[in-house]
């Protein structure tokens, strides 16, 4: 593979990780990769991201993102609960982690491949 199709990987994986710390970040990253970056470049970029402490409405955003993939096929059990997750999180009374895994069990039931392989859903993290 080269090097670029490396970066395509690279950013596949991690793009929503990225989202989950820091818009601003994930813009910056994706208006660089229309440029000609190493992939060194862009790892760094990635890791500097991952640096950022999410805050309440990143997480949010990157949730929603995400949770995009099954608005057509999740059923009505699963809207309510998404919706329940998400309130819970903006009131602390859940963690990221809550939120991420739910996700990652819509994924695996509806087996969306892209989400399936990004790194947020298979990264544990404390809060």
């Amino acid at each position: 593979m080269k090097e670029r199709g490396h970066i395509e990987q690279l950013w596949r994986e991690e793009k929503y990780h990225v989202l989950l710390h820091s818009q601003q970040s994930y813009q910056m990253i994706r208006n660089a990769l229309k440029t000609d970056l190493s992939l060194h470049q862009v790892q760094q970029m990635i890791d500097d991201a991952l640096l950022i402490e999410p805050s309440i409405g990143s997480v949010c955003n990157a949730f929603d993102h995400m949770w995009g993939y099954f608005k057509k096929c999740a059923n009505e059990e699963e809207r309510q609960q998404s919706k329940l997750l998400k309130a819970d999180f903006i009131n602390g009374k859940i963690d990221t982690q809550t939120l991420l895994d739910f996700l990652a069990e819509l994924a695996n039931k509806y087996d969306v491949q892209y989400l399936l392989q990004s790194r947020v859903l298979n990264t544990k993290r404390k809060r």
